[in-house]
């Protein structure tokens, strides 16, 4: 890793090309790095109700993945489309791609006819600044068109496809992630009832994940262009939270969206309920504020995901720690290993 930014060879090896029960394992049996101010430790992910405190907190996301990816077609002929973001009845937000492991620009226009899982719609416009991204106006249901045509989404790492059920987390209850939230997908009933027993709270937030952000730009000075996501923060969390911090426990989010999702729920006079889009961007010039740990996977170099940590808990461990990842062999990506951050 580079000793001045968050850029780092990642070795093919280190990707994980299958689920972890593909590969003779468990969801909660994933490896776990444990990052405290004092250095890092190794663990499996079903050890972490060993790890938290009694009083300690965790904050979840319930969104859960849709099938978005579906086929697409135009005048040029057959593709994919990866379905990221709604933004309303029937304006959303798609990622056309040749393939699942090729992906656009499309050659597509400003008021081009196509069809989305056999949904007729029109091509309205590019994202600003994310060419790879445009807006499409549908004639019909396309959450329905999902569910019939969809699959999940998935990238050319992965040695196959797997069904939806695998993209899914044991909090996820409201569809809406174009992509997993992949932070939850370690806990299994036995683990959240383990934390239960040791005296650690849960509380929800919602934020729909749309596709992952691969557009150039600092990473790390909030440059690289990001478009609005939708979030929910209840004010039953924002009491959660309150009460733990008064009681001496930590706060600790399940994934970067729940990080995002608690910094576009903070103003000037602090966390509230809040719920609409949020396009907060946190990176080592714009710090978390709400945070005791975060539990998270291992992201790529560069990526405004790694930003965020970075925005957690600071680039010299952020550094520190995936050192240690990549010398140990943790495995990147959805279905990889898990990275636990504690700040105190």
């Amino acid at each position: 890793m580079s000793a001045n930014s968050l850029e780092f060879h990642l070795p093919p090896a280190r990707a994980a090309i299958q689920t972890p029960e593909d590969r003779g394992s468990h969801r909660d049996a994933v490896r776990l790095l444990v990052s405290r101010p004092s250095g890092d430790s190794h663990h499996r992910f079903s050890e972490l109700p060993e790890l938290l405190r009694a009083g300690d907190l965790l904050v979840v996301n319930e969104s859960s993945t849709l099938p978005a990816s579906v086929p697409g077609r135009a005048d040029f002929g057959a593709f994919r489309v990866s379905i990221s973001t709604a933004y309303g009845p029937d304006l959303w937000l798609v990622e056309p791609r040749w393939d699942f492991d090729k992906p656009g620009p499309l050659p597509l226009a400003p008021g081009d006819r196509l069809t989305l899982a056999d949904v007729p719609a029109r091509y309205i416009s590019d994202y600003p600044g994310i060419p790879r991204l445009g807006f499409v106006h549908l004639a019909g249901d396309l959450r329905k068109a999902m569910q019939d045509l969809g699959s999940p989404i998935r990238y050319g790492y992965l040695s196959q496809g797997y069904p939806l059920d695998e993209y899914q987390t044991v909090f996820g209850r409201i569809p809406g992630s174009a992509e997993m939230p992949s932070a939850g997908r370690p806990f299994t009933p036995r683990v959240v009832r383990h934390l239960e027993l040791a005296g650690v709270a849960i509380a929800p937030i919602v934020l729909h994940t749309g596709v992952s952000s691969l557009e150039p730009g600092d990473a790390q000075d909030g440059s690289a262009p990001v478009f609005p996501e939708p979030f929910g923060v209840p004010a039953s969390t924002v009491e959660a939270i309150r009460r733990t911090r008064a009681q001496g426990g930590r706060v600790i989010a399940v994934g970067t969206s729940v990080v995002r999702a608690l910094e576009s729920a903070t103003d000037g006079c602090g966390l509230r309920a809040a719920r609409g889009f949020t396009r907060v961007y946190l990176n080592p010039k714009r710090p978390a504020r709400n945070l005791d740990g975060l539990v998270t996977g291992f992201h790529e170099g560069g990526s405004t995901h790694l930003a965020l940590l970075a925005a957690v808990a600071g680039e010299e461990r952020i550094r520190r720690a995936y050192q240690a990842a990549i010398e140990s062999g943790y495995l990147w990506h959805e279905f990889g290993d898990s990275h636990l951050i504690l700040l105190r």
